[in-house]
């Protein structure tokens, strides 16, 4: 077997069936055990999240405010898997995938906030004196000193997938979809190239990785608190700009909403009910496509966000696991829908999918233009994939540096921050299938050892959560 063919088996086994099952079981399990906590305590949630966004909000030496801490994690989630991911799961699963995305977001908004209330519970001081956390950190704290070789695991998986998944997929998106965008202009970037690596690449590439790269120095080097103050104003921004986009596509298709809906709960059983013909898409593709592109989006489960929320100033465990809640419907119920919507609209008024093949962001880049043209179309989806993939890109270098830190010390990470940012051009010349794949294996990989944890500590985030809610009955 080639490495390519090992990678694709394993890549396999990581976002296979068994694997999604896991995940959206430990969610239910997690759902029953708090009782449905996140539909119960859906309206509190967002009151004491989004609704006290514009409340001051302080934090200490080596913290972030709930907000920033929020708005980090929302970074790593809101990425390229929310417009070319969709399209692609989409196109491979039919409309109906849409259906079993949202399934998988409604219980991962559970194993989301629990992932945040055990890493604001087990958190711990680090040698500069900021908060570090994560599944290693409750792992190691809440399981035992037994279970620290499962936090090594994680870690190493982590601090390697960070290059890929983080990093390297990211900035060569943001080159892919600017040259694109530079194209549809008039532009001929294939004209001005150079021959690097073995490859032909676009010097345009290569320009777009070193202002990749610097800012991504500029933030990095300056730590949590940085980090936090660039994404809670970059989330906000480009998620809004993206929202309004997509609804203007939406709005203008309002008569089509209907049989998009109807495409969608068809499809969800039967592609062939939604889409009136054979297209050999299985229920299983359906599903698989819709609930892996669910939780790699969100990524709950996979135990990333935690590092970022337990840097938060917050102290209770609970309030600042109502974020994660937020953060789950913002991503995927919110954005990954509006994605969904717009392309279906798009779909509709004309533009042209074949339905069982890949496909990425050229069919969402279709979609927008059936409304503001293919100029405006192209430059849509250059903003905002170039956005949400630098804030992807952002985010990740913090949970590298959280997992390398755990494995090696502080005195170390300058090193591997420096590999981090130099990676960033590299990702931006090169062809990346291979990398692809290995990055998400080692991201699929990581949802083990934290699920093990949250289902070990499932008990310990029921009663900090029975003792919340208990004493707030009582303060009414």
């Amino acid at each position: 077997m080639t490495l390519n063919e090992i990678v694709n088996y394993l890549n396999g086994i990581a976002w296979g069936p068994w694997m999604l099952i896991l995940l959206v079981g430990t969610g239910i399990f997690l759902t029953v055990k708090t009782g449905f906590l996140q539909f119960a305590k859906f309206g509190y949630a967002m009151k004491h999240t989004v609704g006290k966004v514009f409340q001051k909000q302080t934090a200490g030496k080596g913290e972030v405010t709930p907000f920033q801490a929020m708005t980090t994690a929302l970074a790593a989630t809101v990425g390229t898997g929310n417009i070319a991911g969709v399209t692609g799961a989409i196109a491979v699963g039919g409309p109906g995938a849409v259906f079993w995305m949202w399934i998988s977001a409604l219980f991962g908004m559970c194993t989301k906030y629990a992932e945040v209330v055990l890493a604001v519970r087990y958190r711990e001081r680090n040698a500069k004196g900021d908060y570090v956390g994560g599944p290693m950190y409750y792992i190691k704290n809440g399981l035992g000193q037994k279970w620290n070789w499962l936090a090594v695991a994680f870690s190493l998986l982590g601090a390697l997938a960070a290059f890929g998944i983080g990093n390297m997929t990211q900035v060569n998106t943001i080159a892919g979809s600017i040259n694109n965008a530079i194209d549809a202009f008039g532009g001929n970037t294939a004209a001005a190239a150079i021959t690097l690596f073995g490859q032909t690449v676009p010097v345009s590439s290569i320009v777009i990785g070193l202002l990749v790269a610097i800012i991504v120095a500029l933030v990095l080097f300056g730590g949590i608190k940085r980090i936090g103050s660039v994404t809670e104003k970059l989330v906000p921004v480009m998620a809004a700009v993206y929202i309004v986009c997509a609804l203007c596509v939406v709005f203008t298709n309002l008569g089509s909403l209907g049989k998009i809906f109807a495409m969608i709960f068809k499809g969800a059983f039967s592609a062939e009910a939604a889409l009136g013909g054979a297209f050999g898409i299985t229920i299983m593709t359906t599903i698989q496509k819709g609930v892996g592109r669910g939780v790699f989006s969100n990524e709950a489960g996979l135990g990333s966000a935690p590092m970022a929320h337990a840097a938060t100033s917050e102290t209770d465990p609970v309030k600042q696991g109502l974020y994660g809640i937020f953060e789950v419907f913002m991503d995927t119920i919110v954005i990954c829908t509006l994605t969904a919507l717009t392309l279906l609209c798009g779909v509709e008024a004309g533009v042209d999918i074949a339905w069982g093949q890949s496909a990425g962001s050229e069919l969402i880049a279709a979609a927008f233009s059936t409304v503001f043209g293919g100029k405006a179309g192209s430059l849509i989806i250059a903003v905002g994939i170039g956005l949400f993939a630098l804030s992807t890109i952002l985010s990740w270098s913090l949970y590298g540096s959280r997992c390398f830190e755990f494995l090696f010390g502080t005195k170390l990470l300058p090193i591997y921050q420096c590999v981090f940012v130099a990676i960033v051009v590299i990702g931006a010349t090169l062809e990346l299938e291979l990398v692809w794949n290995i990055a998400d294996t080692l991201n699929g990989f990581m949802a083990i050892p934290n699920l093990i944890a949250l289902l070990g500590l499932s008990g310990v985030v029921v009663k900090l959560t029975r003792n919340y809610f208990e004493k707030e009955k009582l303060a009414k």
